[in-house]
């Protein structure tokens, strides 16, 4: 029979399919067995509403078969099947699809749940295959007709044989090169991988024959059985008042290779605009990777029980990517690809939903389980708190409340809403300090003031929690302030003249402190903030010490500088040393000025910049 031609657009997207669209050649066995099961769920229907159509459910089947020999693997099905016009039209002309014309045609109570289309996904096989063949007989036929083809070269249709109604698709895998072993669409093991990954859910059985091998008095038996390779019902349709925990466990072990069981697992099924179910899992520990550019977030997506990609990074906001599971919805195309799904809106609401969701979740477990939720935030918070500083602050609303940080008070974890829940009559400000460890922290010169009158503390110990702080920049209404600020208003009227007074009649050592210390500090002053510590550094501006200590740290030429200004305790015996050496002895001061510098950067935990100057000056001066 003489070979037809595709059409000039369809043989340039023939070639942009099979060079472009589908990176993962394995994907083809997936559109395959999706329009076989598209046949045989046509074919179901047809015995609803047409009473000349019996047929028996149970004996649908989707059968695959391989041959070395011939290189060959074939599909077959017993659906509905094609006549001559529909394999003209549907396979005839790329991307027209036959499923979706049915589909469309149903009246909105009779729609049933169509997965595949007859169209783009179909010509994925010749990514492996040299020629494929297609032999259907349709219901409303006695007759087959078998179409061909070798790709872009055109088609051919030809009447043939079927004993029965359906559908035998055959592929002529390719000859293996250096960088395609195309030979693996032969083997037994790797045609059940492909199918458990992709085709598991598709809800007739999917049976080959497999080939077992027995061992026994050191004589090797061979040995051939039919098995179904699907379990074809998927976990997250069945009733939920139906599964153990022990049921989500296990498919959250074999799905997500996780050793230790999910914190939380959240399923859910929502119909409206959007129609979608959900099986989510809250892992209990990060994965080693999590916190690299590695770890690549997403969950599965499904369109009725088949797989369409395995991480779909569009259903999860960058701050939620722990997040492990599955989406499957009717509403998506299976032959929807990446760049559709990015200005895909039904994806969009399925994304906001689940945001909803497990944020719900989430606090839940802060609310009533709060053990759980500590040891989630010590593996996920940072995550969290990334969230919040990220793009400029625009999802700090949605997070601020899943934030937990150690109290001074209640020598615990505790929210922003705990926080002010206990905060002081008058109290209008939410004190933090930070530092590398809750116990470093307890002992800065700057706490043991606030402390004192009364205040509770947050302590920060993770690198990013200032930045979340300074994101956030209020609760509630409550401004945040560092204890080491320089603004940290906490004197009585009284005590602030004071002060005042004690700094400007010492005016002229302090300008020598500071002239001594150049750059280092912005001003040295007299304080009323200390209790019993000597001496602390205190910043104004943005920049505190811990930031600059972690800015510093960071694999970068540009070095951020807090602007330090160093306070003396007016109450410590060294402002009465200081004073009356000033009188004495004036450039003594100077090496007075370098020593409580540097004990006030190891106090806050930083290095020294001159270590072997100051054990000069210190030994210098124990010596006299």
């Amino acid at each position: 029979m003489k070979k037809k031609q595709f059409k000039a657009e369809s043989k340039k997207l023939l070639d942009l399919m099979i060079n472009s669209i589908y990176t993962n050649k394995e994907i083809f066995l997936r559109e395959l067995i999706s329009n076989a099961s598209d046949a045989i769920d046509k074919l179901y229907y047809r015995s609803l509403t047409d009473k000349k159509v019996n047929i028996d459910r149970e004996e649908f089947q989707i059968e695959i078969a391989l041959d070395k020999e011939t290189r060959t693997l074939t599909i077959s099905d017993n659906g509905c099947g094609m006549t001559e016009e529909e394999l003209e039209n549907n396979l005839g002309t790329i991307a027209r699809s036959g499923s979706l014309d049915f589909k469309e045609n149903l009246k909105k109570e009779d729609a049933i749940n169509i997965i595949g289309q007859f169209g783009v996904g179909f010509y994925s096989a010749f990514m492996v295959s040299d020629t494929i063949t297609v032999t259907s007989r349709s219901i409303d036929s006695k007759d087959a007709f078998t179409w061909e083809s070798s790709g872009a070269d055109g088609y051919s249709i030809e009447k043939s044989e079927r004993d029965s109604v359906g559908t035998t698709i055959t592929l002529k895998i390719k000859e293996d090169t250096e960088e395609e072993k195309y030979s693996e669409y032969l083997d037994t093991n790797n045609i059940e991988r492909i199918v458990k990954k992709y085709s598991d859910y598709i809800r007739y059985p999917i049976k080959m024959e497999v080939e077992h091998i027995h061992t026994e008095d050191d004589k090797e038996e061979t040995h051939k059985e039919i098995e179904t390779l699907n379990s074809m019902i998927p976990l997250w349709k069945k009733d939920k008042k139906e599964i153990k925990e022990e049921e989500y466990q296990n498919f959250y072990h074999e799905k997500f290779f996780d050793y230790e069981d999910a914190m939380k697992t959240i399923h859910t099924s929502v119909e409206g605009n959007v129609s979608y179910t959900a099986l989510l899992y809250i892992p209990s520990h990060a994965p080693y990777d999590f916190y690299t550019k590695e770890y690549e977030k997403g969950l599965e997506l499904y369109s009725n029980g088949v797989l369409i990609m395995e991480k779909c990074a569009d259903l999860l906001p960058d701050y939620f990517s722990f997040v492990k599971g599955l989406v499957d919805s009717s509403d998506l195309s299976l032959n929807i690809s990446r760049e559709m799904l990015q200005q895909d809106r039904q994806l969009k609401l399925i994304e906001k939903n689940i945001e909803k969701k497990v944020k719900k979740e989430l606090e839940d477990m802060l609310a009533e389980k709060r053990e759980d939720y500590e040891k989630f935030f010590k593996a996920f918070g940072m995550q969290l708190k990334f969230g919040i500083y990220n793009e400029f602050g625009i999802h700090k609303d949605v997070l601020q409340d899943l934030m937990i940080f150690y109290s001074s008070k209640e020598k615990k974890m505790i929210t922003f809403k705990e926080y002010v829940a206990n905060m002081l009559e008058g109290q209008d400000k939410i004190y933090y300090a930070a530092g590398e460890s809750v116990d470093k922290i307890d002992l800065l010169p700057q706490v043991e003031k606030v402390k004192e009158k009364g205040y509770e503390i947050l302590y920060l110990t993770d690198y990013t929690d200032e930045f979340v702080i300074q994101t956030l920049m209020n609760y509630d209404g409550k401004e945040f302030m560092n204890v080491a600020s320089e603004s940290l208003d906490l004197d009585t009227e009284e005590e602030k003249e004071s002060i005042k007074k004690e700094n400007e009649s010492n005016k002229d050592l302090l300008t020598s402190m500071k002239d001594a210390l150049k750059e280092k500090v912005t001003d040295v002053r007299f304080t009323n903030r200390l209790k019993n510590h000597p001496v602390c550094l205190t910043t104004e501006g943005p920049v505190s010490m811990e930031m600059e200590k972690i800015m510093s740290a960071m694999p970068t030429e540009e070095k951020v500088k807090a602007s330090a200004i160093m306070e003396i305790n007016d109450s410590h015996p060294i402002a009465k040393k200081l004073k009356s050496l000033y009188k004495e002895n004036p450039e003594e001061v100077s090496k007075y000025a370098q020593i409580l510098y540097a004990q006030a950067r190891l106090i806050e935990g930083l290095t020294l910049e001159n270590p072997a100057e100051i054990s000069s000056l210190i030994v210098d001066m124990i010596s006299k």
